[in-house]
This record gives structure tokens, C-alpha cells and sequence, in this order.
């Protein structure tokens, strides 16, 4: 199901910041050699972290689901002088090129990447985090998002990404996996009042859930 038109998208990339040069050369890279493209944060997404990190100016960001290194780099330019950011990615192979990015950028030494599970990683996390990005394994996003809530700053925001999940939600009987656990993820953070949130329909859906 196409749920973004296609032309108005690219009316927003072109009327968008442009992507620096390293974040043009990972979209180059991941279009062209990464069966996944699709998984990509990509221009105009990524200027909306980029923006809610400079707005927000956070210390600590936790990032779930890393790829190819595009979304933390985004974030990692609104980090505070002396911040840090913590991305997770479970296959090796990502992580590397991920990594090798990250050794470009001006933020190389503020961006921490942890190779494995989340959910045996997150918990030796011990940081307050001021800003989530959940973009990972769409059956995990209720147990990522319990084991990151509690270490989410008063008025800290958690993003989650995906949750229109190509537009598979939106039926009456939903049958994929991904698109049942992501339905019942929206669920969940509408019905938790520690929380207030909103959906966004870009790309695929982006969540904001702001901690009260």
C-alpha cells in the first residue's frame, strides 16, 4: 500500500536542507550496494532528527537499530559540548560500515557503538537518556521501548520509526508479523499515561512520545 505520495516527498526533500556531504556519500553507498536500502533514515527524516537534537540540545541519546551509521550522525549534531551517543546494531557486517562513517565525522568521538542485542545491551546502559530512537526489530519495539522508559529524561522524547509499517496497519485484518507487533506497539504508547505522543506521517510513520 503507497501511503506517502511519492511526488509531494520528493517536494519535501527539495525544499529541505540539503544532506552534508558524508550522510549524501552513506545514502550513495546504501542505494546502491545494501539490499535494505529501504531501511534508511534517508534526507528528509533525517533532517527532522537532526532538528529535534538541535532543539533539544541532549546529552545522552540511545539509539536502537544503528545500519549504516545515517540517523546517529544526524542526531549526534545536536549532542551538548561533552554528550554522547549510544547506538546499538545486531549484525556485525552493518556495524563495520556504520563504524567506518563514523570515523569521518567531526562527532567520531561522541558516538559509542555496541555490536550485539539490545535487550542484553541496553540494560548495562546505565545513563539517563535524553532522547530514544527505536528503529530496529519491530517484534522487540514494546520490550526496547519498557527497558528504555524508566532511563528517559522527565519531557525526554523517544522516537520510534516505522509505525505505519508501509501502510499494513491501516487494514482491518492485519496479518504480518511486523505489522501486528507494530500495531500493538501504537497501542501500547497510546494507553501509557506516563507518556503524551503523536504520530507523524512521514515516510513510514515516525512516532514522538514525550515522557511527562
Amino acid at each position: 500500500m503507497e501511503i506517502i505520495n511519492k511526488e509531494a516527498e520528493g517536494y519535501a526533500a527539495a525544499f529541505s536542507s540539503r544532506e552534508d556531504e558524508l550522510l549524501a556519500e552513506i545514502a550513495g553507498y546504501t542505494n546502491k550496494f545494501h539490499p535494505q536500502a529501504c531501511m534508511l533514515s534517508g534526507h528528509v527524516q533525517g533532517k527532522i532528527l537532526e532538528t529535534l537534537s538541535c532543539l533539544l540540545k541532549p546529552q545522552k541519546i540511545l539509539e536502537i537499530g544503528t545500519f549504516m551509521g545515517y540517523s546517529a550522525l544526524c542526531m549526534a549534531k545536536g549532542l551538548k559540548a561533552g554528550g554522547e551517543l549510544h547506538t546499538i546494531e545486531l549484525k556485525e557486517e552493518d556495524a563495520a560500515i556504520a563504524q567506518g562513517y563514523f570515523s569521518k565525522s567531526l562527532n567520531f568521538n561522541k558516538i559509542n557503538l555496541h555490536v550485539g542485542d539490545a535487550h542484553h545491551i541496553i540494560p548495562t546502559l546505565k545513563d539517563q537518556w535524553d532522547m530514544i530512537f527505536i528503529d530496529a526489530d519491530k517484534v522487540s519495539y514494546i520490550d526496547y521501548y519498557e527497558l528504555t522508559l524508566p532511563a528517559l529524561k522527565t519531557n525526554g522524547l523517544l522516537i520510534a520509526d516505522n509505525v505505519l509499517f508501509h501502510g499494513e496497519v491501516l487494514k482491518e485484518d492485519i496479518t504480518g508479523k511486523n505489522a501486528k507487533a507494530i500495531d500493538a506497539f501504537n497501542r501500547h504508547v497510546a494507553n501509557d499515561e506516563r507518556v503524551q505522543q503523536v504520530i507523524l506521517t512521514v515516510r513510514d510513520g515516525l512516532s514522538l512520545v514525550r515522557k511527562l
